[in-house]
């Protein structure tokens, strides 16, 4: 049994605000090892639950925040930037029983500690079909085209609400409580490890292949601050104007869809001017 643990920052114990998060800063550094604690509790719980293997792949900022040393020698970790499938690299090779959401968040526009999709700011809202979508529902619908279950999430508590629309088989943990965006109630890393470790052991059961799903077509409405920042996200093929600051494409599959929006945030991340956004 071979568990894909795709672990983000935000949602990590003790994590609140920017600088928390923001390589380099002596608040990052502090907060490396709780983010690091979270997944180990993970990757551990999956092992009592009787995986065999567990893949980390780093899917925050530069992807390089985890402390590889710090981890179970039985683990595996995929760092760095520039993966074809990014948050979730590694689902699309066919021995990938399960995944894991850790250190999740909320999506851009919606309540939840440092809530945003892919870029910090800039982006306002996304909607995927209709809904509303975080990065835990993109990368959801990426897994479930591989049929892979998403079994385990961990984030705050509004991500946990989150995760119930995408995900309501698998176990999940907050480690903190929102009060704003920049602000929550945090349990200490040996209380939110045991938490975890305790959840992906249960998580284990869910995990197995399912039957892919495939079939119609997705959709990507993304909404920005600023107007010129969706004139520039046109410049990806098939991205349109769909209103007032709003771009939207279809794709046939959600591979596609995942590659395109990332298209998307990169033109975007390189039309944002340093004062006025």
């Amino acid at each position: 049994m071979k568990i894909l643990i795709s672990a983000d920052m935000e949602g990590a114990t003790g994590v609140t605000w920017p600088a928390d998060v923001l390589p380099g800063t002596p608040q990052w550094e502090r907060c490396r090892p709780m983010f690091t604690s979270d997944v180990n509790a993970a990757a551990l719980g999956f092992f009592d639950g009787g995986a065999d293997e567990v893949l980390v792949n780093e899917a925050h900022w530069s992807m390089r925040n985890l402390l590889l040393e710090q981890l179970d020698d039985r683990v595996q970790m995929l760092t760095g930037r520039h993966k074809s499938l990014s948050m979730v690299e590694g689902i699309q090779h066919g021995d990938v029983d399960a995944v894991a959401f850790v250190g999740y968040h909320t999506g851009a526009g919606t309540e939840g500690v440092l809530a945003h999709t892919y870029l910090a700011n800039s982006i306002t809202g996304v909607w995927l079909n209709g809904t509303r979508a975080s990065e835990g529902l993109l990368n959801a619908q990426v897994a479930a085209e591989y049929g892979v279950p998403v079994v385990l999430v961990t984030g705050d508590d509004l991500t946990c609400v989150d995760a119930a629309g995408y995900a309501p088989d698998a176990r999940k943990v907050a480690v903190k409580d929102y009060v704003s965006r920049y602000a929550a109630v945090c349990r200490t890393p040996a209380r939110t490890a045991a938490d975890i470790r305790a959840a992906a052991r249960e998580a284990t059961a869910l995990a197995g292949p399912q039957a892919p799903v495939t079939g119609g077509t997705f959709t990507v409405e993304l909404e920005f601050d600023a107007e010129h920042l969706a004139a520039a996200a046109t410049v990806v093929p098939g991205v349109a104007p769909s209103g007032e600051r709003r771009v939207a494409y279809t794709s046939a599959t959600m591979y596609e869809g995942i590659r395109t929006f990332k298209a998307v945030t990169t033109i975007v991340s390189a039309a944002v001017e340093e004062q006025y956004g």
